[in-house]
């Protein structure tokens, strides 16, 4: 394990802007030379992509540095955040691969807070207010001109402790009182005039119960708590920049020790929305089926779907940290999952969309066995056996009644090898009364098994199937981009997000699949030959696979949508 002056020796260039703060840190002794971060989500909804970023970013950094990891949940407004929000953070933040060193609530630090906020009123830097939310909103004025006082800003010390002490016992009305820092109304920074530090909620805390009816705000509670456990390095997000100087008050003000806010670059991926709110709309006007349907941005989402744990931190390591915001397509997020996947998902045959093919010169009653390659990337997954017979499945899109030229799979006299068997040709149709092709006829030829001696038959086109006798039926969900548009809510006048739902984001068919696969445990990947990732949903049953396209083979949507 390296030492933090033997990571001081990492090449300059190759370190992120958060890094060479935390390397000029180490090499001047500050905080004893110690890292420490924590990653503290509000426990309101079920973490994202760009939570993931973040988390990729906290832990690697203390990894990197020898340091620690909090897990902090910032559960301050009880009347959004429950327990299953806590459950689904944490099942999220080790199946992405990390642990943290201890797991804190904000809420563990209220007593703390409140004895805190009791000695700002005594130094007279925090006041009662019985402003109501319009007056003090309208009291800040705007940026270019100083606000105006509250007519409650000087009160006497002992009139505002006898008044916040009131507020905890619940003697006065939700929304009557706050509790604000007398700080400076003619600030530049809106951020800085007068903020409020504790607010009157007569709600149910999902773990204090009904003990406090004063809860305090996200940037009185966020940096003390970052003292508290003494964090070093608190990295949030680029639109925590104008908070900053609020934080840093807050620690000087109480002489506590004080960590250093750094900001990067939020994630932010097209053809998706990443805020909390307009996720949980999503969910609760059935858009999507939950939090984790496969469609979704969140990590349990991702994870239906097939995505891996490393190819989400690859993610997080290719697109970097940024001081500045940009949009990163998400067709780099499928190439990490293709990446990752290539190197791990068992190989199968599928046809999603099926059409008969019968062997007329192969014996109706002969079952073969074919070898098949389980994964060609990882000679330890071994092979498998695959029946071949007289009647095969074979996709739709692999047969054209009249090919063009350049048509290099099935087609009226033309032939193309049945991956893992024979060269086949196509001898005939069968057609309904609509003149829809009912059944493909074709002969094969027995000397052109695959892994006979070469016999000189070259044929172009290499189409994959299963045996109509043996396969197995599937239900496999094909899962698209949520929605059709890259930047979801820019919307035409009157319109929301809501109307750039893709209506195709879901296609639910009817598969025909190999009879036996080497995992059926929920989440298991495979390759489809031929067609694309696809996973084990938790729907399955013991009669019935259910199987969600994690990704397609190759980026389509590009080539459709441009």
């Amino acid at each position: 394990m390296k030492t933090a002056n033997e990571n001081n020796k990492t090449d300059k260039t190759s370190l992120n802007f958060i890094e060479a703060i935390i390397e000029e840190d180490l090499k001047n002794g500050k905080n004893d030379s110690r890292v420490h971060t924590r990653f503290p989500p509000e426990p309101n909804g079920y973490l994202h992509i760009g939570h993931a970023k973040s988390i990729c970013l906290n832990f690697g950094l203390a990894q990197k540095y020898n340091g620690k990891t909090n897990i902090r949940f910032d559960d301050t407004n009880p009347t959004k955040e429950e327990v299953e929000y806590v459950d689904s953070i944490k099942e999220d933040v080790q199946w992405l691969g990390f642990q943290w060193d201890a797991e804190y609530y904000a809420s563990d630090y209220f007593e703390q807070l409140y004895q805190w906020a009791i000695q700002l009123i005594k130094e007279e830097k925090a006041y009662v207010d019985d402003s109501s939310q319009e007056e003090i909103s309208k009291g800040r004025g705007v940026p270019t001109s100083p606000g105006i006082e509250s007519p409650y800003r000087n009160r006497s010390v002992e009139e505002n402790l006898d008044l916040f002490q009131r507020m905890r016992q619940g003697e006065f009305p939700e929304g009557s009182r706050v509790l604000r820092a007398k700080i400076d109304m003619a600030s530049p920074n809106m951020h800085m005039r007068d903020p409020i530090m504790y607010r009157i909620l007569y709600a149910h805390h999902h773990r204090t119960g009904n003990e406090w009816c004063i809860y305090p705000m996200y940037d009185y509670a966020h940096g003390q708590s970052d003292s508290i456990e003494g964090i070093t390095h608190s990295i949030c997000t680029l639109e925590f920049e104008v908070h900053r100087p609020l934080y840093d008050w807050f620690c000087k003000a109480l002489r506590i020790h004080h960590p250093q806010q750094i900001e990067f670059a939020r994630l932010n991926i097209n053809y998706t929305v990443m805020s909390k709110r307009k996720l949980l709309q999503l969910v609760q006007e059935k858009h999507v089926s939950s939090w984790d349907d496969p469609r979704m941005p969140t990590i349990s989402g991702l994870r239906r779907r097939g995505y891996t744990p490393e190819s989400i931190r690859n993610f997080a390591d290719t697109i970097g940290v940024a001081k500045r915001e940009n949009v990163i397509d998400i067709s780099l997020l499928e190439f990490c999952v293709r990446e990752d996947l290539n190197k791990k998902a068992l190989r199968t045959m599928a046809v999603l969309d099926p059409v008969k093919l019968i062997i007329d010169n192969y014996p109706a009653d002969k079952v073969e066995y074919m070898t098949a390659v389980n994964n060609p990337e990882n000679p330890k997954d071994g092979v498998r056996n695959i029946a071949f017979s007289h009647e095969l499945w074979i996709e739709r899109s692999d047969f054209m009644e009249d090919a063009p030229k350049k048509f290099f799979r099935l087609s009226i006299g033309r032939e193309v090898r049945l991956k893992y068997a024979y060269i086949i040709k196509c001898t005939g149709i069968d057609k309904d009364e609509n003149g829809n092709i009912t059944a493909i006829h074709c002969d094969y030829d027995p000397q052109t098994r695959s892994g006979m001696p070469d016999s000189g038959r070259k044929v172009k086109g290499t189409i994959h199937w299963v045996s109509a006798t043996h396969a197995k039926t599937a239900e496999v969900r094909l899962f698209d981009r949520l929605f059709h548009v890259p930047n979801p809510d820019d919307a035409d006048e009157g319109k929301t997000f809501i109307d750039n739902i893709n209506p195709d984001s879901l296609k639910i068919i009817n598969a025909y699949t190999e009879a036996e696969f080497l995992h059926t445990d929920v989440l298991s990947n495979y390759q489809f030959e031929r067609m694309g990732y696809f996973c084990i949903d938790k729907d399955s049953t013991p009669e019935k696979l259910v199987f969600n396209r994690t990704v397609s083979l190759r980026d389509t949507w590009a080539k459709k949508h441009t």
